[in-house]
């Protein structure tokens, strides 16, 4: 009998690893194999080269086994890094982006990351990249409206006399 294979092994196990970092459940069960890996006489570096981890990790986990038992390999709650805004500074600017940017004295007639960036800077001291202030729109529930385009100096009756309805239209 022919040895049983996996189909293009590298993408199978890049596959597989993802399918474990999508559960908590089984980022859970894959420290248990670990464990039970280690608790074999395999060294954490040798269990890390077949999971696919850090040497690093794979002690941290038996350290975490041998201090608390099974319960200490469950996720914990992840508080992230602490934003750079502090409440009244997130509440300020939440208040900023419901006006008109050109009430601060800015030449755009609409918020985007680019400019949100900038008056943070400006008026904070905070240093905060495009992408990130976009992010922030969507955290504080906003959303960025991009200006309608307009035919440059078109002429507006023809304009008007293309469109499919026109607007003195009778219904």
């Amino acid at each position: 009998m022919r040895k049983l294979q996996v189909i293009s092994p590298k993408r199978s196990r890049r596959l597989i690893q993802q399918e474990i970092a999508r559960s908590e459940e089984a980022r859970y069960d894959h420290r248990l194999h670990a464990l039970l890996m280690v608790s074999q006489n395999l060294s954490c570096r040798r269990v890390a080269e077949w999971l696919g981890q850090d040497s690093s990790t794979v002690e941290r986990w038996v350290r975490r086994f041998n201090a608390g038992g099974c319960d200490a390999l469950r996720e914990g709650h992840h508080t992230g890094r602490r934003g750079r805004l502090g409440a009244s500074e997130w509440n300020e600017t939440r208040a900023a982006l419901r006006r008109n940017p050109r009430e601060f004295g800015y030449a755009q007639n609409l918020w985007d990351g680019k400019l949100l960036a900038h008056h943070l800077r400006l008026n904070h001291g905070i240093t905060l990249g495009v992408r990130q202030c976009q992010r922030m729109f969507h955290a504080m529930e906003l959303r960025l409206r991009k200006p309608r385009a307009e035919i440059a100096k078109g002429d507006p009756e023809l304009q008007a006399a293309y469109k499919k309805t026109p607007r003195d239209a009778e219904r």
